[in-house]
């Protein structure tokens, strides 16, 4: 059955990359291996407490003029991806000690709480934990 394995997310720099997604949103990694054929790094993170065969995210290296124009703007402003958590409020006031920066503050949807952020690059992401049916 076909699935989504990983989903690639253009960065400027790996390692700058891993400091906030690791250091700040607490993610892990599952993979970092340098591939000399093409002076790149196969990077794939996941959110903590996640399956192992949970979908990854690929950092991507910028690797021309216009992957780099499309970094921070992967979806032309609009929320990008979706962070679920089972517990809102704590994970709210984790990411704003690291220093991540919320663009609109939590609020109360029929679908459960939300509220934007924005990664080191300016590309936007709901934290949301759904309403339980």
């Amino acid at each position: 059955m076909p699935h989504l394995v990983h989903i690639a997310l253009i960065v400027r720099d790996y390692d700058e990359a891993l400091t906030f997604y690791i250091g700040k949103l607490g993610f892990t990694l599952v993979e970092d291996t340098y591939q000399p054929e093409q002076d790149k790094r196969w990077v794939t993170i996941r959110p903590p407490g996640a399956p192992e065969n949970a979908t990854t995210i690929l950092l991507a290296r910028a690797a021309t003029p216009e992957q780099e124009a499309a970094i921070g703007n992967q979806a032309a402003g609009r929320v990008f991806l979706f962070l679920a958590t089972d517990d809102f409020e704590r994970d709210f006031a984790a990411f704003t000690a690291a220093g991540v920066r919320f663009v609109r503050a939590p609020t109360d949807q029929p679908y459960g709480k939300v509220a934007v952020f924005e990664d080191l690059y300016g590309n936007r992401w709901d934290l949301i934990e759904h309403r339980q049916a």
